[in-house]
């Protein structure tokens, strides 16, 4: 049997709290809601389920709260098949996220909480299980101190990392050289290349568009990566999903353009319901929904 791929995530788990509307509220105005939704969330969350529905073997390291929330997520992620063995429950509460979904698209407001007990130490203790990773995958919704721990513990132990540069702030170039892959979108990609020369991300970047797909370096040309068109219901979590699909796809063996057409393709998908990871495919869906659009 072909070994699972070794996924680890380290980053946050939050709890989505999704209003449906026909549009979002000006200042001072208030509107009635069509539904209200509560869904697994967090960048770190989203990003393993997806890879764990793929079919890899995830750990997931992060912190809950010791409220309702916490409890309810880590038994959701364990049914999501993520290894939650390095998920820890902290005094206070979970992180949350508030998410306001009007025509199809989405405005949030992150509230770290326990995801910002996510600390250097606290990520060197989990060194063990990054190091026998075959691949990293990390956001920017724990604090900047723990990414440089992980990157750091996974570039000394020569396995591939993935940053996915959200929500955008201010990286080292240190950090940055230590990275194999940046995945940001269009505006995170701007204020990237305005705070670091281009020699720094050179063949790094790939860059997410939503519906115009992705857009890639080879030998110094930039390849565009078309999107895959289908129903969009809520496109919260589809640039998890995109990451997770491109970590399973790299460490399958699958080269970058050939990963992040997998990768879009898994995007694309978990954009077909309601919630970040509802719509989150497996492998064998993927593949199906590959092959219909040949």
């Amino acid at each position: 049997m072909e070994r699972k791929p070794r996924v680890t995530i380290v980053g946050s788990i939050n709890m989505d709290l999704v209003t449906i509307t026909s549009q979002v509220p000006q200042v001072g105005e208030t509107l009635f809601g069509e539904q209200f939704h509560m869904n697994p969330g967090g960048k770190g969350a989203n990003q393993a389920v997806a890879a764990a529905r793929l079919g890899a073997h995830v750990q997931l390291i992060g912190c809950v709260g010791t409220d309702t929330f916490g409890k309810e997520l880590v038994v959701h992620l364990e049914k999501q098949g993520v290894d939650v063995t390095n998920v820890e429950p902290v005094t206070g509460s979970t992180g949350t996220a508030s998410i306001t979904v009007a025509e199809g698209d989405n405005s949030i407001i992150v509230v770290p909480a326990a995801n910002y007990r996510v600390t250097a130490d606290f990520v060197e203790s989990k060194r063990d299980v990054i190091a026998n990773s075959d691949i990293l995958v990390l956001q920017l919704e724990i604090p900047l101190e723990a990414v440089e721990k992980a990157v750091e513990i996974a570039h000394a132990n020569n396995v591939k990392v993935i940053l996915n540069p959200a929500p955008i702030q201010e990286l080292t170039a240190e950090l940055i050289s230590k990275v194999d892959y940046i995945t940001p979108n269009e505006h995170e990609q701007l204020l990237l290349k305005q705070t670091h020369k281009e020699q720094e991300l050179a063949g790094k970047l790939i860059v997410t568009k939503g519906s115009q797909g992705v857009t890639i370096t080879k030998a110094g040309q930039e390849i565009q990566i078309p999107a895959y068109k289908v129903d969009v219901v809520d496109t919260t979590g589809a640039g998890d999903s995109f990451n997770g699909g491109l970590a399973c796809a790299l460490v399958r063996g699958l080269d970058l353009e050939e990963a992040c057409r997998f990768g879009n393709a898994v995007g694309a998908l978990s954009t077909t319901k309601l919630g970040a990871q509802s719509g989150m495919p497996t492998a064998e869906e993927v593949v199906a929904f590959i092959q219909n659009q040949a």
